[in-house]
This record gives C-alpha cells, structure tokens and sequence, in this order.
C-alpha cells in the first residue's frame, strides 16, 4: 500500500517567498509568506536566499506528521540548464550560474525539485485554475517582469533546453530598451510593469509607478493616455504573435497587471488584431487562484 505523500511547495519570488504544505487530499496544511532577502552584493544575496529558501522548507516540513512521505518543489524566476543543473535565465540575478537545486539537496539531504516560477503558476492554473477543461494552456505572468509557461494537458512543457514559454525574451523591437538578458526590445521591456514605468520616464522623465500611471489614464492625463495606449497595442501585438505561433486553448494571464480590465477588453481587440487569423476565439482569462498559484504548482512537482 502507498504511503499518504504530503506535498510541499515554495514560491521563491523577487520580493516575497511564499511556502505551503498540502496533505494528501490537498488541502492545506500550512502556508506562510516572509520578504525575500535582497543585497546589492551577488554573492552575499545568494547565500542569504538559499539559507532562506532552507529555513522555509524545514520549517513547513514540521507541519507534517513524524515520518510521513514528503515531495518538495521549488519555483523560481528562472529556469535550470538541463546539462549543468545551473540556474540560467533568473531575473534574480543572483541566482545565475549558481547551482542552486544541488545546494539546497545538499543541504537537506533529499531531493528537491526545481521549477520556473511562470510554468508553475501555469500548472497550477491549468489544472484547478481558470484553464482547467482546457487542453494547451498558456499562461502569462505580467509584473515587475514578464513571463510564461506552456502545459499541455495537464503536463509542464519545458523544451529541449527548459526555455519553452520563455515569451518574455522574445525581441520584438531592435530599437527598443535594453533588456537585462543582453538583447533590445524584448516583450518583458513593453509590457511589464517595470518596463511601462521606464517607457513613461523615459519619454517624460518624471517616475511614476504603473498603478499611477494607469489612474492617470484613467483620468484623462495626456502623458499617461500615450504610454497606457502604446502598452496596450504592444500587448496586443507580443500576444497575438503569440498566439499565431502557439494557437493555444487558452491564455492565462496573472501578476499584478492581469488586474488591468483593459487587457481583456482593449487589449483583446488589439490581439485579435495581430493574430493571423480572421476569427480568433481564444480565450484570454484572468487567473483564479491569485498570487498564490506558483506555490501550489511548486508543491505539484515536488519530488
């Protein structure tokens, strides 16, 4: 007979860390969320995080009973090389190059399963979220920065090299900002909260946050009109390409910009636009499952 297998999860995210602990049926056992540390020195901010990462999993483990089976799966803003086992592609870029599932099995003792944060939002989403019923699913997250995940059938696709969904890096504008990743242009330097809020101070050279440019928007303030109107038709244009190349069931889209009730309507119109297609009819859904979905995914492919 199989022993009941308590799953647990963390959600390692660029200003919060997010863990939880599900029993056999699924239901919650115990959850919490702490800051995540931040340093301006990389190598101190490493091993801050992976001694917090630890703290976390060893304490949510507690919560279990003596004895019981464990799987743990951690998401990050980033994605592990398939050869080297190295994080790669981490918008905490402390985190590059470092081997950071091996340390935290090391340290532990156990296997630990590592996963990119936007593909365990999407799981999470697929299976008891906005996208379940629904066979290719792919999911968004529009933040500080940008990502996403594919899951086909209920399954993470990750790819020959781990950077499928990776549509946050697609250069879509040669003379575009920089990107962190090295390239120009990219979709996460258009519609991403941190890359309207350089557009706006770029352009007009005041800093305003993405909430106060919206309320300016909102308001009938020139300045802000032009920026929220040009990031509704990059939206429409990264996502419809999208679309046209992955022709998914459905798109999930979540962080805090999936709030925005322009995308879903606006927004729609402008991807339906760049879509190649007459009739587009894929739905573009708001998650359900809120900022928490990744730590759930995580908890699911723990190992």
């Amino acid at each position: 007979m199989t022993p009941p297998i308590y799953r647990l999860g963390i959600d390692l995210g660029g200003t919060k860390t997010e863990s939880i602990l599900l029993d056999p049926h699924g239901e919650t056992v115990h959850r919490e969320r702490r800051p995540t540390p931040r340093s301006n020195n990389p190598v101190a901010e490493y091993s801050r995080i992976l001694n917090h990462v630890v703290a976390m999993i060893e304490e949510t483990r507690t919560a279990a009973p003596a004895g019981a089976a464990c799987t743990i799966g951690v998401g990050i803003p980033g994605t592990v090389h398939p050869q080297t086992g190295n994080v790669q592609n981490a918008n905490t870029t402390s985190l590059i190059g470092k081997p950071f599932g091996k340390a935290l099995e090391r340290v532990l003792g156990r296997p630990v399963a590592v996963e990119n944060d936007a593909n365990c939002f999407t799981l999470a989403e697929a299976r008891e979220g906005a996208g379940k019923g629904y066979g290719l699913v792919f999911g968004v997250i529009m933040g500080t920065g940008c990502g996403g995940g594919i899951c086909i059938d209920g399954t993470i696709h990750t790819g020959q090299h781990r950077i499928a969904g990776e549509w946050g890096h697609v250069s879509v504008d040669p003379a575009g900002a920089t990107c962190y990743c090295g390239n120009r242009g990219c979709v996460e330097t258009k519609i991403s909260g941190g890359g309207v809020e350089h557009h706006y101070q770029s352009v007009y050279g005041g800093a305003l946050t993405m909430k106060q440019i919206l309320h300016g928007y909102r308001n009938g303030n020139d300045p802000c009109r032009s920026i929220v109107e040009q990031f509704i038709e990059d939206y429409g244009r990264c996502l419809g390409g999208l679309i046209s190349i992955l022709d998914p069931d459905a798109v999930i889209l979540g962080g805090g910009l999936s709030n925005i009730d322009e995308l879903y309507h606006a927004g729609l119109a402008k991807v339906r636009r760049y879509a190649f297609h007459e009739h587009i009819e894929t739905p573009i859904l708001k998650n359900q499952l809120g900022d928490s979905a990744g730590v759930f995914g995580a908890a699911w492919v723990g190992r």
